[in-house]
């Protein structure tokens, strides 16, 4: 008995071709996070995650990796801000995610402003997956350190750090967005966030911003409409079934970072969050759709 009902509206395969199609001009665009059950019936085939004829959570959470690669071709997880995960953590979440989907990780807020730590306990754990492994993503929310302070910050972090990765800096302080911190980042052949936030100034403006296209990469988050607190969007979107509050402005930035990137042949790797219209399956699918 087939228990998916899948939504006719939602063209998963043909999603699927599209992004497989941009990835491979170096355009990777997926979701901020997986382990959503609203993308049941849309992205995730209910009866593969049933235990003894019930929808198991944890079969779900630990398992649906693999599905979400069926149509994405890159995550984003944010997990990793909040800790330190152990080297048993990586091996096995990269032993479900199939090799061809790239994972960016949010670096531990913890190791900001410890190199030694961040090399120990992050970076060097991680060095056995570099090739499935996206942008390494430095968030920095706001702070009171000065332009000056936090671009010599940045300065002295990626001074220390060397290696095979790709790194990336998201700022939610508009007031750091000067010549002097993007300076900083060309310098170290880091790429800045462009990214949708509550404080931010829109993706337009950012992307006009001149020096802002750091490096031969750029990372553009979707992540809230300018103006929306996150907690608002959380009451307003869960379970995030469906698109519910259409952002135009944000789809045609994210069409232009895909087409100036093509143009310029820079690699991309662009992120969606649920919290920005409600479901971002189907942002993505509005946006690269023919």
């Amino acid at each position: 008995m087939n228990l998916s009902l899948f939504d006719p509206a939602f063209d998963r395969a043909g999603l699927a071709r599209r992004l497989r199609a941009l990835a491979a001009e170096n355009i990777w665009i997926g979701t901020s996070s997986w382990k959503y059950q609203g993308w049941l019936d849309q992205i995730y085939s209910r009866e593969r995650y049933l235990s003894r004829g019930r929808f198991s959570k944890k079969r779900f959470e630990s398992e649906c990796l693999a599905e979400f690669s069926e149509t994405f071709p890159t995550v984003c997880g944010d997990f990793a801000f909040y800790q330190f995960p152990t080297p048993e953590f990586w091996s096995k979440l990269f032993a479900t995610a199939p090799p061809g989907l790239k994972i960016a990780l949010k670096v531990p807020r913890d190791a900001f402003e410890d190199a030694q730590a961040l090399r120990t306990m992050f970076l060097d754990p991680l060095e056995p997956y570099v090739d499935q492994i996206g942008p390494l993503i430095f968030e920095f929310g706001a702070r009171s350190a000065t332009l000056g302070e936090f671009t010599r910050g940045l300065d002295a972090l990626f001074t220390d750090l060397s290696g095979s990765f790709r790194y990336a800096v998201e700022v939610r302080n508009r007031g750091y967005l000067q010549p002097e911190y993007f300076a900083c980042l060309q310098t170290h052949k880091v790429a800045h966030v462009f990214n949708s936030w509550t404080r931010m100034p829109p993706l337009p403006e950012q992307m006009a911003i001149p020096g802002a296209f750091t490096t031969d990469f750029t990372v553009m988050r979707a992540l809230l409409r300018p103006g929306r607190a996150y907690e608002q969007a959380v009451e307003k979107f869960q379970p995030y079934d469906k698109v519910q509050d259409e952002n135009p402005e944000v789809r045609d930035a994210l069409r232009e970072m895909i087409r100036r990137m093509k143009e310029e042949r820079r690699a991309a790797y662009i992120y969606v969050n649920n919290r920005l219209e409600g479901n971002a399956p189907e942002t993505i699918q509005a946006v690269v759709a023919d």
